[in-house]
This record gives structure tokens, C-alpha cells and sequence, in this order.
């Protein structure tokens, strides 16, 4: 989807991390929200230790967004986290990376995707009014049948002369 290119939504970043904090004791502290994917803990080239933050993959785009409102502000090995969707990586290092950009950069972009958003979700809240309305127009009509075959029954049922001839057609 293209609205959905800005934000990857299985993946969290997460921010905050201890320095004794590894891949391992990463997932072990994401793992309770559902089944992972990929840890993450980009190195430093010079310490070779991880730069305080890393990326949590998720199969499930919901488990991510459990562990996001869960861990968000929770404390790992006496630190605070900080747990968002990650954004998508950009041209690798360097000063195409993300730290060179501003943060308004994509700004315009934000907006666009925010009214595709908005037009997606009015386009979905019409189409499910439109089959409701189908659903309803259909039951009405089974309905109104079903009465027209009952109406039917009951005509012969109180008509002398229509229940003789049923009587003859059934002998």
C-alpha cells in the first residue's frame, strides 16, 4: 500500500536501551506480545556496542502495536524505553541517512499520507454503509416474500370454496 510506505507498521523502535541490554534480552522483553521476527541492536563501528536503540520485527502487525502501548515508558535494566514504529531506513549512512534530515523534511509527505488516510477511511465507511444498506433492502425482500407466501395459506384457510378445491387436489 502506498499510504502505508512512510511507517512500517510490524516494526518498533526502540530507544533507551541499556548498554547490558543484547538482542537476546530484547527479545526476551518483546516476546510476551506475540511472535517475533528479527532483533536488531545497530553497532557502533567504533566500540563495537550497540548506540542505545534498537529494531523489534513483528509477524503481526497488531502484537507490534500491543508491545508499542505496553512497553512505551516501561523501564529495561533501570532505563526508560521509548517504543514508536520504526520509520524505513533510508539511503545508508553518511549524510543521506535519517540523522541529516530535519525533522520537518518529510512534512509535506506526512500530510499527503494523513488525507490518502482520511480518504480511505471515508471510502471504507461508505462501501460498509453501501452493503449494510444491501443487507437490508435484501432481508426486506425475503421477508416480504415469506409474508406474501403465509397471506397465500391463510386466504385458503378462511375461504369455503378455496378449501374444497384443496381438499379435491390433495384426494
Amino acid at each position: 500500500m502506498a499510504m502505508m510506505q512512510g511507517v512500517q507498521k510490524n516494526t518498533l523502535y526502540v530507544g533507551g536501551l541499556a548498554e547490558e541490554v543484547n538482542e537476546s534480552i530484547l527479545h526476551a522483553a518483546f516476546i510476551p506480545f506475540g511472535d517475533i521476527k528479527d532483533v536488531k541492536t545497530p553497532l557502533d563501528q567504533a566500540t563495537q556496542k550497540h548506540r542505545s536503540f534498537g529494531f523489534v520485527t513483528f509477524l503481526e502487525r497488531e502484537d507490534a502495536a500491543a508491545a508499542m502501548d505496553n512497553m512505551d515508558g516501561a523501564e529495561l535494566y533501570g532505563r526508560v524505553l521509548t517504543v514508536n514504529y520504526a520509520l524505513p531506513e533510508r539511503i545508508k549512512g553518511g549524510e543521506q541517512g535519517w540523522a541529516a534530515q530535519p525533522i520537518w523534511a518529510d512534512a509535506d509527505t506526512w500530510f499527503e499520507r494523513q488525507q490518502q488516510e482520511e480518504e480511505m477511511r471515508r471510502i471504507e465507511t461508505e462501501n460498509r454503509a453501501a452493503m449494510q444498506a444491501a443487507e437490508d433492502l435484501h432481508r426486506k425482500q425475503v421477508t416480504e416474500q415469506r409474508e406474501g407466501e403465509k397471506e397465500e395459506e391463510i386466504e385458503i384457510k378462511d375461504d369455503p370454496m378455496a378449501k374444497a378445491e384443496a381438499e379435491i387436489v390433495q384426494q
